[in-house]
């Protein structure tokens, strides 16, 4: 059985997820119409928007359902309007949502810039977008979103925010982080892929992407996905119950990571010196090729990825650790390793014994 050690890329099902779409997927009823099969099909959207808002923080109204974390990244980006400003971390579905979108850099420690973020502001006219993530997908380095807030009101500017990794992971607080669009998607929290949510507040002019019916208060066209919008909601429930009890993944995740720097001295931890998501741990170890360590670690049943699960078909160096200033050498040699609501200290021990077996056979050739 492999140890699944990728939740970042996608987070195993939870049954509660899964008990929730079959009970949807049983009975028919189109949200829209208005015969009592249709009743029941829109009062289970609307007990689903209760339950999404309420993991993030904000009001039910604010939530629009859509098909993942990409649709809703693109939804903010290209309907807010104005000059767009993303961090050079971003995912890739926020930076080439806008093609002409301003890149602002990162810092050593995987942190946005704020200097270069004020310097951009104060030369962008009014109604000007911010795009920062939470938590980085590829890090797990979390962003100071209180201070962008704080300098694109200054400014003028309306907040996006991917909060994609963070949710499940870390408490959510839409109102709190003052945040104008927040995203989400299901399957990084246990739930479906192929549903997601941007939860937009209702004095946030918005136009909608996808175009055509009623749905999603006009701000989403389409007929909603009734079953994955259940198992979204359902997974939100359990990862909002399960929180308190998230700091043991921290426990393995340290056990991991002082696991390796025992095997191997010179390895590094990238964002290790400043908050990170609990679960989420990117090492590299220069001359040790990524595709390498992935297909000997697959071969040996653990399974981990380089960078963000979108590009890993294709490895290759991750554009947020060369913005974080990392050689060419350690950005090739990158993996990443993620842990979740079903990690084990047994997994931990097995991706342990099968990297040390392969740095010590590299160090040996």
């Amino acid at each position: 059985m492999t140890a699944y050690l990728d939740y970042n890329a996608t987070a195993p099902l939870r049954p509660e997820a899964l008990t929730a779409m079959t009970k949807t997927l049983a009975a028919p009823g189109n949200p829209s119409s208005v015969h009592s099969a249709g009743r029941r099909a829109r009062a289970a959207v609307e007990r689903a928007r209760e339950q999404v808002a309420r993991l993030a923080g904000a009001e039910p109204a604010w939530v629009i359902f859509t098909s993942g974390g990409t649709e809703a990244n693109n939804t903010a980006l290209k309907g807010l309007g104005g000059p767009v400003f993303v961090s050079a971390g971003e995912h890739d579905s926020v930076l080439q949502a806008v093609s002409e979108a301003r890149r602002l850099p990162l810092r050593p420690d995987g942190r946005v810039d704020l200097a270069a973020l004020e310097t951009a502001l104060a030369e962008a006219p009014q109604g000007a977008v911010v795009s920062v993530m939470l938590a980085n997908n590829e890090t797990g380095v979390l962003q100071p979103i209180e201070a962008v807030v704080d300098l694109a009101r200054a400014a003028g500017a309306r907040v996006h925010c991917d909060a994609v990794q963070a949710a499940g992971k870390l408490p959510l607080d839409m109102r709190r982080l003052g945040v104008d669009c927040l995203t989400l998607s299901a399957h990084k929290l246990g739930g479906p892929p192929g549903v997601g949510a941007l939860l937009c507040r209702d004095d946030v002019p918005l136009a909608p992407l996808l175009r055509g019916g009623g749905q999603e208060r006009r701000r989403r066209a389409g007929t909603e996905n009734l079953p994955g919008i259940a198992g979204f909601a359902a997974a939100a429930a359990a990862a909002g119950r399960d929180l308190p009890g998230f700091a043991e993944v921290e426990v393995l995740r340290d056990r991991l990571e002082a696991g390796v720097r025992a095997l191997a001295p010179d390895a590094i931890v990238f964002g290790a010196e400043v908050e990170r998501l609990a679960n989420t741990s990117c090492l590299a170890v220069a001359g040790l090729p990524a595709e390498t360590q992935i297909m000997a670690l697959d071969l040996a049943g653990v399974a981990v990825s380089a960078g963000a699960a979108c590009s890993s078909g294709k490895v290759q160096p991750s554009h947020v650790l060369t913005a974080m200033g990392a050689s060419a050498a350690e950005a090739a040699s990158a993996i990443r390793v993620s842990l979740g609501w079903q990690s084990t200290e047994a997994e931990v021990d097995r991706f342990l014994a099968a990297w040390g077996d392969l740095y010590r056979r590299s160090q040996a050739a």
